[in-house]
């Protein structure tokens, strides 16, 4: 053993002496890595807060009849749409006799009503998109191709 060694007093002696090396400069500087076990703590929980709050939805009648409604638009639209096609072959002096009055409307109201639309139409498909589960390609869910073992990949597939 060497000067140092014998000065300290042994393996002991040093591990004890990093130990207290390590608790002092933890007092001016937090540790980092705590810091991310602690940040990832909070952030399971809120996960699994919100996973309790949405996992159950209320299937009320309240709830009924607003996803009836919600689903309504669209097929109001298609309907009129060949409705309108009907009725000016039907009746074609007032078909365009209201064309004439839809003419009338202004440029930004036209605008107005195309976003009021797009944006229905976009946070319904968001909606389901958020919904849908996500798939693993079966190429991808079966390894690497060549055969070799990954341990890193292994681990991970074994906690999930």
């Amino acid at each position: 053993m060497g000067v140092i060694g014998k000065l300290i007093g042994g393996p002991a002696a040093v591990s004890a002496l990093g130990d207290a090396a390590k608790g002092m400069a933890e007092v001016f500087v937090p540790s980092a890595t705590r810091r991310m076990e602690l940040s990832a703590e909070a952030q399971m929980a809120a996960l699994n807060q919100f996973g309790d709050e949405f996992g159950n939805p209320s299937v009320g009648w309240f709830d009924r009849l607003v996803n009836g409604l919600n689903r309504l638009p669209r097929p109001f639209l298609a309907f009129g749409t060949i409705g309108l096609f009907v009725y000016a072959m039907v009746d074609p002096v007032q078909f365009a006799r209201r064309m004439v009055g839809l003419n009338a409307v202004p440029e930004p109201l036209w605008w107005l009503l195309g976003a009021v639309v797009a944006f229905y139409f976009g946070a319904r498909e968001a909606s389901y998109f958020r919904a849908r589960a996500v798939r693993m390609p079966s190429g991808l869910a079966q390894g690497p191709a060549s055969g070799d073992a990954n341990p890193a990949l292994e681990d991970w597939r074994g906690r999930s």
